[in-house]
């Protein structure tokens, strides 16, 4: 999955480190990896171990992705900044350096779910993603309006009853705690769960 977006059009939540060299970086390259349906399959009401490796190494390969192409891009004389999969500044309120699902909807890769997650229409929400930030001048796609119609699984499926049905509230703070909790299972270690995941997956 391959996406771009003009920062002009998306209002993202940029930590400080970066707000100085915004206006540098006009554009955002968004990129997607399917996650296994297989191991999706292995969690139930939690996440699983398979699950918590995979979580892993699909991280691992969407930061060599990006960083590779932050290099091609850079060796063209054009700036770029990558910014990990999975790398949160602020636990407390679950901020990254920028967010990876706002800038994958600007660039047209799905919108925002009922499950506060990047809907994509083949994957639903089975993927993970990663962003670079550049001067590059490149050509931008189109966002998508939103497209859970009337799909509510993700709603029976969440351990933490963290989904809103009508108003699309997402209850952050009461997923987190959740999180925590599953971070402490045996081997597990990781903020994940996977189970909404898995039920948006299964419908598309």
């Amino acid at each position: 999955m391959f996406g771009v977006a003009a920062l002009s059009d998306y209002k993202p939540q940029i930590h400080s480190e970066l707000e100085c060299q915004i206006s540098e970086l006009p554009y955002g390259i968004s990129m997607g990896i399917e996650l296994s349906r297989a191991v999706l399959d292995t969690i139930t009401e939690q996440p699983t171990l398979i699950y918590s490796w995979h979580y892993r190494q699909i991280n691992s390969r969407l930061d060599q992705m990006v960083l590779s192409l932050s290099q091609f891009i850079q060796a063209q004389n054009y700036l770029s900044l990558p910014i990990a999969a999975s790398q949160v500044v602020d636990w407390e309120n679950q901020k990254a350096h920028l967010s990876h699902k706002h800038l994958a909807q600007a660039a047209g890769l799905g919108w925002i779910g009922r499950n506060n997650l990047l809907v994509n229409k083949k994957f639903g929400s089975a993927i993970r993603l990663v962003s670079i930030l550049t001067n590059m001048p490149l050509v931008t796609d189109t966002p998508v309006g939103f497209g859970c119609g009337d799909c509510y699984e993700c709603l029976a499926v969440c351990p933490t009853q963290a989904i809103e049905k009508e108003n699309k509230d997402f209850r952050y703070r009461d997923c987190f705690e959740k999180l925590k909790q599953f971070s402490r299972l045996p081997q597990i270690k990781y903020y994940i769960c996977g189970v909404c995941v898995k039920v948006c997956a299964g419908k598309r």
